[in-house]
């Protein structure tokens, strides 16, 4: 069955084909427009599907819960229902358009989820592993039409996510911050704004039904109280569902900064030797120096600094006083046979083996060794515990550093093990609404080039660029 579904498979994932969707009476009709739908190979899609009111962060949500899976290597995207009004409704006027009695906007924002849910399965069905359907979902008719298309016509996992809150100031602050700033009121002063949102809140508010453990027993969910204060958990179905809901436990909104910086200058880095456990070089002990002054100006409460297990990066927080903690799953990633050898000497002595490397750099792993894809699989508790901290500094490795800038960055697998991460310089992370404010400290101190650009015949319509070449001031 497996082999006989490749053939097909390919020929959907070269050429997608569109299915309009039609709603009448209490079903679905669906028209496929081009080839046939191609079978699954990997484990049932899951669709989760938002549920809550404007301003509760559910986009916020969407699009941290997305990083993260497409990081550990589940292939998720956003279908975001809002985007589709949008496109069909040119010019937003006001809040009314949101009123559950203007039977004219309820027709056409129906017909944009039906959009959206299209394009979601289309994508499901090639693909996509993972989709999360962001909208309000805010009645027990729109959930149960959404549930109804994906489990009976479809057959994918649906899984709810509903973010409640009623804390007025995290609400207003939410409002003010973010949703002022949408393309509909770029036409609009922000005060104007702000009522015209509280007034389109409160048309949601009007048939607001949220998920119940009584009438909704038999759905898989989670609800997510005043932005992580407290969860309920209900029906979880598999590994997936699973790893969203530990993850959405450890995120916070809290204000804080992450500060991620190589170790110093080594002795196997003047060598040009890769891994190992040497000690710092003369530049890298000045490094060293220079970095615990460099904290000490940047006056950060509660700092906590996490190293690896390795001599060098242990050697660099040498100068803290705050509180320090080494972590194995930070330790480099491991050249297994080719530790402390050059790159020269690599080819030399394993030429196929450096050949396939620099085919797919992510993937390959070396002779009793690592690959990219092991090492974030290693990190995953890193990323976890921070997620859950306030402020940190990392001091780490070449690799590792790739991996968690490509995380909070959301760098795909191609671009990861080319992220420039220079020595001597450190890297300020302060998450923000929807993304990550990035700022670039090169802390003047000599040393060497660690960096290998990609190979070009790997790719010759790609160019070097890609890869982080200076870090921007926002992402």
């Amino acid at each position: 069955m497996l082999i006989h579904s490749l053939e097909q498979t390919t020929l959907c994932r070269g050429g997608f084909r569109r299915t309009a969707l039609h709603f009448k009476g209490s079903h679905f009709t669906s028209m496929p427009i081009g080839p046939a739908s191609c079978p699954q190979l990997a484990n049932c899609p899951t669709v989760i599907v938002m549920v809550g009111l404007p301003a509760r962060g559910k986009t916020y949500m969407s699009k941290k819960l997305t990083r993260y899976l497409n990081w550990i290597g589940v292939k998720c995207r956003v279908f975001n229902v809002g985007e589709y009004r949008r496109s069909a409704v040119k010019e937003y006027k006001k809040f009314d358009f949101f009123d559950p009695e203007n039977k004219e906007a309820m027709k056409i924002r129906k017909q944009c989820a039906l959009d959206a849910l299209a394009d979601m399965s289309l994508w499901l069905e090639g693909e996509g592993e993972v989709a999360v359907f962001d909208a309000t979902n805010t009645t027990r008719e729109r959930r149960q039409l959404v549930l109804d298309y994906c489990q009976q016509e479809k057959n994918f996992k649906v899984f709810f996510i509903e973010s409640m809150c009623d804390d007025p100031e995290v609400v207003a602050e939410n409002v003010k911050e973010v949703k002022v700033n949408s393309p509909d009121y770029r036409n609009m002063n922000k005060d104007e704004a702000m009522r015209d949102f509280l007034e389109r809140i409160r048309m949601y508010q009007k048939s607001y039904e949220p998920l119940d453990t009584q009438h909704d027993k038999e759905k898989s969910f989670i609800q997510v109280h005043n932005v992580g204060q407290r969860f309920l958990v209900n029906q979880i179905q598999d590994h997936v569902q699973s790893k969203i809901c530990y993850y959405l436990m450890n995120i916070h909104v809290l204000p804080r900064s992450i500060y991620l910086t190589r170790h110093g200058e080594s002795e196997l880095n003047i060598k040009g030797r890769i891994g190992g456990d040497s000690s710092l070089s003369f530049h890298g002990r000045q490094f060293a120096n220079a970095l615990a002054k460099f904290m000490e100006e940047q006056d950060v409460n509660n700092l906590k600094v996490w190293t690896s297990q390795l001599k060098r990066t242990i050697e660099t927080a040498g100068g803290f006083h705050a509180p320090i903690e080494q972590w194995k799953a930070l330790n480099e990633i491991d050249a297994g046979v080719c530790e402390e050898m050059t790159y020269e000497e690599i080819q030399e002595k394993y030429p196929e083996e450096f050949a396939m490397r620099d085919q797919d750099k992510y993937h390959y792993r070396y002779p009793r060794g690592e690959s990219y894809q092991d090492l974030v699989a290693r990190l995953e508790p890193v990323i976890m515990e921070l997620e859950r901290q306030t402020n940190v500094l990392v001091i780490c490795h070449q690799a590792v550093m790739r991996c968690l800038l490509a995380y909070f960055l959301d760098k795909n697998s191609d671009d990861l093990p080319y992220l420039k991460v220079p020595l001597h310089t450190v890297m300020k992370l302060t998450p923000m609404a929807y993304g990550c404010k990035v700022e670039s400290f090169y802390l003047n101190i000599e040393a060497v080039n660690t960096h290998r650009e990609r190979p070009k015949n790997t790719d010759p319509l790609r160019k070097s660029e890609d890869a982080l070449e200076t870090v921007p001031d926002h992402y």
